[in-house]
């Protein structure tokens, strides 16, 4: 699937914009993917230490979606890496949130996806772990459920209930 190019967006613009209808993700997150701006409606995902659900989930029709990943903010043990990044673009996925930590930080510059997380380590886990798809996550206070809107660049996150007009931003 080929995504057209998103717009240029700043979510300090839009938050000023909208700021009684957004929350903010307070976690530093940091930008690693080839693409510093990103948005549009999520899926969601919960992990511990493990790859393999992310992988899931890239290996369906992204649709232009936006995968946040609550790994627990887990830093030692990257739940996605370059390969995972390679199939998200190849489906059709815009970009990625982790509250934990990726691999293969180099190798996901080049890629046309968004990666926001917390660090980038070597490390992979080795042991396949219970994961739960299309549930709510909390990331610090900020509750996300599937199919709600992220705005995101090297600023931070921002989460609405629905897509924001961004004419007004």
């Amino acid at each position: 699937m080929t995504l057209s190019v998103q717009p240029a967006i700043v979510t300090a613009d839009i938050y000023d914009a909208h700021h009684s209808e957004v929350s903010v993700v307070n976690l530093p997150l940091r930008s690693f993917g080839g693409v510093s701006h990103f948005f549009g409606p999520c899926q969601t995902l919960r992990v511990h230490r493990d790859h393999t659900p992310v992988l899931a989930e890239f290996e369906t029709p992204g649709e232009g979606r936006v995968l946040v990943v609550d790994a627990g903010g887990v830093t030692d043990t990257g739940v996605m890496g370059d390969r995972l990044a390679g199939l998200a673009v190849a489906n059709g996925w815009r970009g990625v949130v982790i509250n934990g930590a990726i691999r293969d930080s180099a190798g996901l510059r080049p890629l046309a996806l968004g990666v926001m997380a917390l660090a980038a380590t070597p490390c992979r886990g080795w042991t396949p772990q219970p994961s739960h798809a299309g549930c709510s996550v909390d990331l610090v206070n900020t509750l996300i459920k599937p199919g709600m809107w992220i705005y995101a660049d090297v600023d931070g996150v921002i989460v609405a209930r629905v897509e924001l007009d961004l004419k007004s931003s």
